[in-house]
Order: C-alpha cells, then structure tokens, then sequence
C-alpha cells in the first residue's frame, strides 16, 4: 500500500506496500517535490549501518538484510529488498541527494524475542484447549494473523469483481500513475484497513495486536528523536508499511525508556546476504513475498521508461521468444493478438492496463493454443525469475564467508572462485618433492574442504567420477563460483562460524537421528573424507549400537562395504582406522552368521542378496588376516548344499566357492548332476544355473562336463517345462559376451555331432521379430496355471 499524511507536527508519513513498483514510484515522486534531509525507513534500527552498503554502486538486488541469534536454536530474522522496493528506492535517493536514511523499527534482538514469545503463547494457547478445533486453532500467531487478512483480502476482492486481491491491488493501484488520485485512494484505504484488521486482531489474537502496537510505539519514539536531534518536522519523511501509518501520525503513546528497557531482547548478529527472485517469490514459502518479481521488476522498468502501457507487448513477446528457443514456434502475428485479448480482458474489468491474470490467460489461449503446460516452464521463467542479487567484495562479511576465503586463499582456490566452470583433479597423496608440510598435502586439504562444502550443501563444488575408478588417492571435481554459492554460505553460518564448525554440527545431527547401520556408515564414510576425527568416532560409536541386534544381510553389507573403503585408504587421508577393524569383524561375523537364514527368498529380494554376497566375499578377501574368512567359506558351502533355500543363491555360492578351490571337479559333477537331474522343477534348475553362470565365465566354460549335463537335463524337460526353463535360461545367457556365446555354441556343437562353426552361426544369430516377441512375452507369463 501507498500513503502520504500530513502531519500536524509536518512530519510525512509515506506509506507503502512491500514490493510495490507503484509504490516506488509515488515515493519518488514525493521525495522530489518534498525534498526531505532524512528518510526513516521501517526496518531493524541496529541494520542502519548497513544502509551504506545497500546503496553502494557494486550492490545489486535482490538483497536481504540477515539477523541471527547466537545461541542454539538459532532463529532468523529476515527484511528481503527488490530493486523496485520502495524501502530501497528511498535509501537509493538520500544517497544520490546526500540525504540521511536510518531504520526506525525495533532491533533485530528485540524482534526475535518478541516472536519467540507470540510463538510460545500461540503453543501454550493450543495445549490448554482440551479438544481443541482444527477449523479453528492454527499453531502460529503468523499463520493466524495472515489468515485473518487472508480472509479480508478475499472479500475486497470478491466486492471488487476480481478473482484473487492481487488482480485487485495491480489494477487499482499498481497501474494507478495519477498522483493525486493515488494518495488520496491509499490514504482512505488504509484507514479502513486498519480499522477492520485491529478489531479482529483484537478478538482473535491479542499478542498480534500488542506486538504491532509495541513496534509502532517504538517507531513513534524514533521519530520524536529524529525531531529532537534538530531536523525540522518538514524535512523529515517517514517510509512505512501502510498499516501503519495512521499510527505513526499520532504523538501521543511514545514509547518511554522504562518500557523500552522492559522489552525481552536476544543476542543476535546482522548480515547482508545475496537474494534471488526464486527466495523472494511467495512460491519459496516467504509470506510477504510477491508471486511474481521478474514480472514486477519488468513493470519497475517500464514505468521508468514512462510506457507502462507496454508492458504487454513486452511481457506477450517474451513468452514467445521463450517458446521459440525451446523449440516451439509461435507467429508474431498470435503475440498480437495475444496482446490484444489481454486488452480486452482488462477492459472487461474497467482496467486500462492488464493485469499478470489477463497476461497469463492470453498467453495460455493463443500462446499455448489452451494448453498451460505448453507455456509454464515459459511463464515461471518470466513470473519468478532466475536473478540473484550481488554484494560488493567483502561487504558485510559473515565469519563463514571469512573462513571460506581464508581457506581458499590458504589452499591456492581464490582464482577458482569465478562464474566459469573448471575442472581440477587431486592427488590425496603426499607430494615429496616439495618442502612444506603445507604444500606436501595441499591436495589432501583442498579434498577436507571439497566434503565439507558438500556436506553444507554449498554447491561450490561438484565431485565426478574419476577414469581411474580404483584409483582411491586420485579426485576429480568441477569448481564454480555464483551468487547462489554466496546465499548457500551465508545460510551455513546458522550452523557455525567456520566451515569445519559448521560442517561438523551437520554430520552431527545426521547421527543423531540416523536409523540404520547403512546409513551410519555412509556418515563414517563422509566424516573420512571430510577429515573429521571427532564425528569419525561417534559414527564408529553409533554403528556399534545399531549394529547389535540387526540381522539384515543386505544392511550389515552395506555398512561393511564402507569400513572396508575407509579401512584400505584411511592412511591416505592421514586418519586412524584401527578403531573401525573390530567393528568390521563384528559386522562380518554377523553377516556370515545369517547367510544362511536370509537365503531363504523370492527371486526378487535374491538379486539384492547376490549383489551382498559378493561384496561380502570381495571384503573377506581384502580384510583376510582380520576377518573370519573361514565361517564365511563354511556358510557359503552349506548355502551351496541345502536344497531349501533360493535356487540362484545356492548355484552363486557355487560358483565363488569354485573361484576359491573350495569345490572340486568330483564335488561339482555331483551338485551338478543333483541340481540339474530331470526331476528337479524347471526354475529351480534353470535358477540355479543363472546364478552359477554369473561369475567367472572362463571357469565354467572350460568344464565340459557341465554342459554335458544341462544338455542332457533340457532335453529331459517336457514342453511345458522347457517354456518354463527359457525364461530362465535366456536371462542367465543374456549377459554372456559375443566372445561367450560363441563358445558356449561351439560346446553344444560338439554334444550334438554337428558342424561346430554351422551351430555357433545359428546359435548367435540375431532372433527374428516375432520369436524375439514370443519369448519377451514369457517373461509375463503366469506358470502357476500348468
């Protein structure tokens, strides 16, 4: 909203709407004409020596002024300024003028404390109430204080005629550039506002209406002080939310300093921060926000330009010029007429201008041919916007920000912080050839920073994969710098003060609230890479609980896989993993324990456990002189010998304890001949012959005698059967190589006396359309029907 009010002290009180280009530009107006010496500016009156800053030439919106308690739990504080802010245009102009702008709301510290208080009445309001109405109680004072305006809004708009209250507020007041008729419409609409919003207020939340009358008593002092400082009440304009205005009008109820003493105050900290139109839009969840702020900036633009009225040529065009660089082509000639279906809209509602509704709805029409979500990639990118504010190097630093660039100036990254993306590859391990301990592992730090960074998801960094994948000392990530980067770490200083304190409270409170030995594991893994001892061993600690009674094979696996990673190149990362190896055992030990047990599956949950039982086997290898090696080899054997377990598991477990020598040629003929004997059920033979074939080809391919026996068990097969087998059978071969196959057919060329090249030719060759049909659709196939 928008006011003037002259009052009988002289002072001028200009009300406004937050985010209002229209605003803005009355303000401006004003500002000419009255040419005051100082602006007071509702806002955080400790943040007035950010204003200095804020104006600077280096500093462009969206910006947001950052308050932050300093004690835990951390609360915030935030006032986001738009370049069509009139707050922001009014400091703009006292810098320009040499005129003197302060905030005169209360401080931040008292602010905060203030909401904590509403919140914890707002709680205790809600526990007394015994069966409390859902329809009725919100559980915050704010929610209930934008409902009670939600609610007056949306009748103001439904007596207007329009759909929502902002097509009502745009097309009466927005696009309302007569001065005079301006002031006195905001003057008449604010008084009433007030008037309907403090009855209700009163009714239904009294810490709403005390907390208002609070910071409007302050604000009165501030401006009694400016007074007595020496300004002349002419020479001073007062920018505030319009609600308050009629307030500020009058002297009396001046907030004394006992009362101010008495205020609860917080410690809290201030900060400047980068702000995007994304953040600043209603759709991040900020409730003073704007659905629109590329679209309000587009209309800022404009009016500077003196030629609102094209603003929907503009708007209408660029939606086309999205449209067309996506790939859908859209006439000049449907723009027009686009924008002239808006007009036509607009002047259904007595508007001169369209609104962003007309916009939108023409758009959809002619642009999107009706379709909306032809056009709403286009919409949102003109509506929200991609912009991302700016502040001048070292302004109003944070002490992350200032931990983060002595960080990179210490590992030799300033020159990576640009817009432009680069590729940097490390090498964790000690370079001799330099002197320094520093320089030796500069490579080993830089990686500390890296996971950290990731940890506070502050995407500076981006890690890829490396060609060398086993290659543990060697990283590779791509580094770039944007303003978004700037936002992330200056949100990161809730968390703490340098980037090591910051990161070390997430993973923390990661562990805290982990739930499984997988997942905790994973942190160990992060705490390792980040070079973070301390949160190493309470991950080492939190494993341990949660491993105790936990008999998930898959689970134990994955926390086994990653001690084992953190094991083998813990040295590199100049770590001590001694800790982690008896919790490995334990975790092996358990593991092997109940193979057995969780072999007892459908297929399904088989593929999950053949993934396990190989990295499992992988890691009794690796970690042989610390690990039970021996009960695994025992578990596997049993898992290979029952015949009550699932198929695939049993022919896998064969087929490692075959790479191992753990079963020989007289061993396997016979489990062979036993699982593939023409009385053993279709999917179990042909499931255990896939999962036997899936490891060590080469091993299995020189054993003649066990295609000897899977020729003589298919033919044993009656048709029906055999369809039952394919499916199980094509899937095991499917993965074989060309190479593979060929000499698979070569094999059943000579079991069948025929010329070995002929069957590898026809073997191999591709399958025709309709077979390869036929067979796909057995995969769907219900056998429970034979």
């Amino acid at each position: 909203m928008s006011s003037q009010l002259e009052l009988g002290i002289g002072v001028h009180i200009f009300g406004v709407r937050h985010l209002s280009p229209g605003g803005s530009k009355h303000l401006l107006d004003d500002l000419n004409r009255i040419k005051p010496k100082i602006i007071l500016i509702e806002g955080p009156s400790d943040a007035s020596s950010e204003i200095r800053h804020i104006t600077q030439r280096q500093t462009k919106p969206p910006i947001a002024i950052l308050a932050f308690t300093e004690e835990l739990p951390v609360r915030t504080a935030l006032w986001p300024l738009a370049s069509y802010s009139p707050e922001y245009q009014a400091m703009k102009w006292a810098a320009d003028h040499k005129a003197q702008s302060v905030f005169i709301d209360l401080p931040s510290s008292v602010m905060i404390a203030l909401q904590d208080m509403r919140k914890r009445e707002q709680q205790q309001r809600a526990e007394s109430s015994p069966t409390p109405d859902p329809e009725q109680v919100t559980p915050q004072a704010e929610v209930l204080h934008e409902t009670v305006h939600e609610s007056l809004y949306d009748r103001i708009a439904q007596l207007s005629g329009e759909d929502d209250y902002d097509m009502y507020w745009e097309r009466n007041y927005e696009h309302n550039l007569n001065e005079h008729a301006y002031r006195q419409a905001i003057l008449q609409f604010s008084e009433q506002m007030r008037e309907l919003t403090e009855a209700e207020e009163q009714h239904s939340s009294a810490s709403e209406h005390a907390y208002n009358a609070i910071r409007e008593s302050y604000m009165r002092r501030q401006i009694k002080q400016t007074i007595e400082s020496g300004y002349q009440p002419e020479d001073i304009l007062v920018v505030c939310g319009a609600y308050h205005a009629a307030a500020l009008s009058h002297v009396s109820d001046i907030m004394t300093d006992q009362e101010l003493q008495s205020l609860p105050s917080s410690s809290t900290k201030l900060t400047l921060m980068p702000y995007s139109y994304y953040k600043l839009s209603s759709m991040s969840g900020y409730g003073a926000g704007n659905h629109a702020p590329h679209y309000y900036e587009m209309m800022w633009q404009q009016m500077n330009r003196e030629a609102l009225d094209e603003l929907p040529h503009l708007y209408l065009s660029s939606v086309a010029r999205l449209l067309r660089k996506a790939g859908t082509h859209r006439s000049t000639a449907e723009v027009i007429e686009a924008v002239r279906m808006a007009q036509s809209l607009s002047a259904l509602h007595g508007g001169s201008i369209p609104v962003l509704r007309d916009l939108q709805d023409a758009a959809q029409t002619l642009l999107g041919h009706g379709d909306l979500s032809v056009i709403a990639e286009s919409l949102a990118q003109i509506n929200v916007g991609t912009t991302i504010g700016q502040l001048a190097e070292g302004v109003s630093q944070t002490p992350i920000q200032d931990d983060l660039n002595r960080l990179l100036q210490q590992l030799k990254l300033t020159k990576y912080k640009t817009t432009i993306a680069q590729d940097l590859m490390l090498d964790l391990r000690e370079n001799r050839r330099v002197q320094s301990k520093e320089s030796a592992f500069l490579d080993l730090h830089r990686s500390f920073l890296f996971h950290r960074l990731r940890l506070l998801n502050i995407h500076f960094v981006q890690q890829q994969q490396t060609q060398q994948d086993q290659a543990t000392w060697a990283e590779r990530w791509i580094i770039q710098w944007s303003p978004e980067v700037e936002i992330q770490v200056v949100e990161s200083t809730l968390l703490g003060e340098t980037v090591e304190i910051a990161a070390a409270y997430v993973l923390q409170q990661k562990l805290d609230h982990c739930l499984t030995i997988a997942e905790a594991s994973d942190l160990i893994l992060i705490a390792c890479e980040s070079g973070m001892v301390t949160q190493l061993e309470n991950g080492r600690q939190t494993l341990q609980r949660l491993a105790v009674d936990n008999q998930d094979v898959i689970q134990i696996t994955l926390a086994a896989r990653s001690l084992s990673k953190i094991i083998q190149y813990g040295d590199l990362r100049r770590i001590d993993t001694m800790p982690l190896i008896p919790l490995l055992e334990q975790l092996f030990t358990r593991a092997s324990l109940f193979l057995v047990t969780s072999c007892q599956c459908n297929d399904e949950v088989a593929h999950e456990m053949m993934k396990s039982i190989s990295e499992l086997h992988t890691i009794g290898l690796d970690h042989s002189e610390q690990l039970d090696y021996q009960l695994w080899i025992e578990q596997l054997t049993e898992v290979m010998e029952r015949d009550d377990l699932n198929a695939k598991l049993s022919g896998f477990a064969c087929s490692l304890l075959i790479e191992r020598n753990q079963v020989s040629a007289t061993q396997l003929a016979a489990e062979v001949s036993r699982r593939l004997s023409p009385g053993v059920p279709a999917d179990l033979g042909a499931g255990w012959f896939e999962g036997l074939s899936s490891r060590n080809r080469y091993m299995l391919l020189s054993r003649t005698s066990l295609w000897e026996q899977l020729h003589q068990y298919i033919e044993s097969l009656e048709d029906d059967d055999f369809v039952r087998a394919l499916v199980f059978l094509r899937r095991a071969f499917s993965t074989f190589s060309p190479s593979e196959k060929n000499m698979i057919a070569e094999l059943l060329g000579e079991l069948w006396g025929v010329n070995t090249e002929q069957a590898a030719e026809i073997l191999t060759e591709e399958l025709k359309e309709e077979e390869a049909k036929m067979i796909d659709d057995l995969n769907d196939f219900d056998f429970e029907d034979f």
